[in-house]
């Protein structure tokens, strides 16, 4: 039998190529823009994040407050009621890598698919229904599972440190041929990308990427179909779309191909079982239908479809599960007493309201100059996994720099100027007598202080003397930390000399945004003992 496919359908699914191919790139030169280009201020690079309807719904609920940032997500959710899921289809990046990978494992014949899909499909509702459920009593999940953040945070913690690290090596190799022409020019183009080149849980993070990217291999488009609590939720949004799928029973020769290929198990044929809450416009059924039986019609007013295959049972058991879970999610000592080492970003809320507005995306990580910014692992207890925190071992906080505080999409980071930005203070720095060189070993040492940034500095100097193992004595200037002009930066214990575990270091104590982490308890002063109430 002649093959007469749609040409329209073709030309519909190749325009979606395009299509896909121009917003991924759209996301990489927003994500390649977040970094500081010499100037103090950059535009809203994290406006990617500001169409994410589900961002917006879960952040909202947990903030308990209206993010105005995110009516742009309204654009989402009204093309997805008009014309159904086409924004994972079309737009999605997250979608769009998954659909290459896809392509991929069939090109090599790793992903053959011999047989019709069938269930799974709820998987990704529950999930929906958890972050939901964990939103409404403020425990901010959706950044761990939202396919926007889950992307952006790959990418930025993992996917682009192992790029600059080959390119790293691909330099050294050809500086080692004496190519030092083409060395010098890679090397100045991987400087010129200002990647940051460490993060903790960076594997980790990359390593579930890659796991999830791999399981395409079991199924097509594996994300979209069973973990994805944005196309969840911008299923049930599109139901009742005013395209509809149709099929010409007298073309229509039975052969389930459409079914077969379909990416997201939305199973076109027979027409009386197709998902419309599955269905992602991708065309590829109707363009790989041998007979062109297939298209898609516009279709006023509401049509019977199968039902979300999803069990009142199966929802209340996950909606009671996120309840329980969320105080296993608070279940950490800094709930009792602050973390030294949970140092947030300047403007960063207090740590509450911060939890429930960060969506650990992972933007003010790619926009800190220094790399200083990094993902909680257990800083913050479980809650506060993947959230940003100042390590000064890795990097400092840049003095003139505001850039984290201007790309948080949600608030989390209140933006600030560089006036404001200079005078927040964020933690507080310490000696070490037993490591610090005048104090231990009686050496001259002034590093700390030529770096400290504030004026007057906070860093001063005390002669003191020091017995050195020969039984001589060393009188040497030796650092003090003026508390009252210290701000955290923590340029001090990047740029301290004693390379292992520095002689200084800062603690988030004293931090401006808390009202308890301080250094004394309210009503105590230095030396004077506490009041006994009667």
């Amino acid at each position: 039998m002649k093959k007469e496919r749609s040409k329209k359908h073709r030309a519909l699914q190749l325009a979606r190529v395009a299509v896909q191919a121009a917003v991924f790139s759209l996301f990489l030169v927003l994500l390649f823009g977040t970094h500081f280009a010499g100037k103090d201020y950059i535009g809203n690079v994290e406006v990617f994040f500001h169409f994410d309807p589900l961002l917006a719904l879960a952040a909202g609920l947990a903030a308990r407050a209206f993010l105005p940032a995110f009516v742009l997500a309204a654009i989402t959710l009204l093309a997805t009621l008009l014309l159904g899921r086409v924004f994972c289809g079309w737009i999605c990046p997250l979608g769009a890598v998954h659909q290459f990978f896809s392509w991929l494992f069939k090109k090599t014949k790793w992903l053959r698919p011999r047989k019709t899909a069938t269930g799974g499909l709820y998987w990704k509702y529950l999930v929906l229904a958890f972050v939901l459920v964990g939103a409404v009593f403020t425990v901010d999940l959706v950044g761990i599972f939202d396919p926007f953040s889950f992307l952006y945070r790959t990418v930025v913690t993992s996917v682009l440190p192992a790029f600059g690290q080959g390119l790293a090596l691909l330099t050294g190799f050809l500086y080692s041929l004496h190519l030092n022409g083409l060395g010098d020019k890679l090397a100045q183009t991987v400087e010129t990308m200002t990647i940051n080149g460490t993060f903790a849980g960076g594997f980790i993070i990359g390593a579930i990427f890659f796991g999830l990217v791999l399981l395409n291999i079991v199924r097509e488009r594996f994300w979209c179909r069973y973990v994805c609590p944005l196309g969840a939720f911008l299923g049930l949004a599109g139901r009742w779309n005013v395209f509809k799928l149709r099929v010409d029973e007298a073309k229509c020769i039975k052969c389930n191909l459409c079914t077969l290929h379909c990416e997201t198990q939305a199973d076109p044929w027979p027409a009386e079982k197709w998902k419309s809450s599955e269905c992602v416009y991708c065309e590829t059924c109707a363009a790989i239908c041998p007979t062109a039986a297939i298209a898609f019609p516009a279709k006023a007013g509401a049509e019977k479809v199968p039902a979300v295959d999803l069990s009142r049972r199966k929802l209340l058991l996950t909606s009671t599960a996120a309840f329980l879970a969320v105080p296993f999610f608070r279940i950490s000592p800094a709930s009792k007493r602050a973390s030294e080492r949970l140092i947030r970003p300047p403007g960063a809320l207090p740590e509450p309201q911060f939890l429930r507005r960060c969506v650990k995306c992972g933007e003010c990580m790619k926009a800190c100059p220094t790399n200083a910014l990094q993902p909680a692992i257990g800083q913050a207890g479980p809650e506060g996994l993947w959230t940003p925190v100042l390590t000064p071992k890795i990097g400092y906080c840049e003095y003139y720099c505001s850039l984290c505080s201007q790309v948080c999409p949600t608030g989390a980071i209140k933006e600030l100027t560089i006036p404001e930005k200079v005078n927040v203070r964020i933690g507080t720095a310490w000696i070490n007598k037993n490591r610090c060189l005048p104090y231990f070993l009686g050496r001259p040492c002034i590093v700390c202080e030529e770096h400290c940034p504030t004026s007057p500095k906070a860093i001063k100097f005390v002669m003191v003397e020091t017995k050195r193992p020969d039984g001589t004595i060393a009188t040497q200037k030796a650092p003090v930390i003026d508390l009252d002009l210290c701000i955290g930066c923590g340029i001090c214990e990047n740029k301290c000399p004693v390379m292992d575990d520095p002689a200084i270091y800062v603690t988030s104590v004293g931090e401006q945004r808390s009202e308890t982490n301080r250094l004394l308890l309210p009503g105590l002063s230095v030396g004077a003992p506490p009041e006994i109430k009667k």
